[in-house]
């Protein structure tokens, strides 16, 4: 594709809907580190991969589909919650929903390398326990987090995604975190 500026969203499905496999790829390279970096979250390190691959197998099937009636990045964000949450459908109930033998997240060249651990120097016992927090977290915090700090948008991002003003985000963001520290048992310091 090679053009001067670079086509929106909406005018790279269009492209996909007409058959352009070329468009699929220039829409996948822009959502890859999005996508990755929020499962990245959310699934234990092993898994991070297949399940950003599924995301991506799903949105090529569904694109079909895709009328735009929300943006593309919000539907994006949607399916890769629906893969992720049905990741955990699948998962055996005597399976360790956090694996202990990962090691990828400090350090790691992946396109969801802006993890907040990895720049920390946080523990493997951290990094678990900051995702299993994060699942015990309401939806609506555990949403503002992981759009601040997976996909590494800004409040005022953050409060157009959300239909939200910039006032509202902060406050919730602020919550999520307490709430974040108190399910961490850090809520004293």
């Amino acid at each position: 594709m090679a053009a001067s500026s670079s086509p929106s969203d909406e005018e790279l499905i269009l492209l996909i809907q007409q058959g352009k496999v070329e468009a699929f790829n220039v829409l996948y390279e822009r959502h890859l580190p999005a996508v990755y970096g929020r499962v990245r979250y959310t699934v234990p390190e092993a898994d991070i991969e297949d399940v950003t691959q599924e995301v991506f197998i799903a949105v090529m099937r569904s694109l079909k589909n895709f009328r735009g009636e929300s943006r593309f990045s919000t539907w994006l964000r949607t399916l890769t919650n629906r893969q992720i949450a049905d990741y955990y459908r699948r998962r055996k109930p005597d399976e360790s929903p956090l694996d202990p033998g990962e090691s990828g997240l400090i350090g790691s060249s992946n396109p969801g390398a802006n993890h907040p651990t990895a720049a920390s120097g946080a523990t493997l016992e951290e990094i678990l326990m900051l995702r299993q927090a994060l699942r015990q977290l309401p939806e609506n915090h555990r949403e503002v987090i992981l759009l601040r700090f997976a996909e590494g948008l800004q409040f005022n991002e953050i409060a157009a995604v959300q239909g939200q003003s910039l006032e509202a985000v902060k406050s919730s963001f602020r919550r999520a975190i307490m709430g974040l520290q108190k399910q961490m048992g850090y809520e004293n310091e």
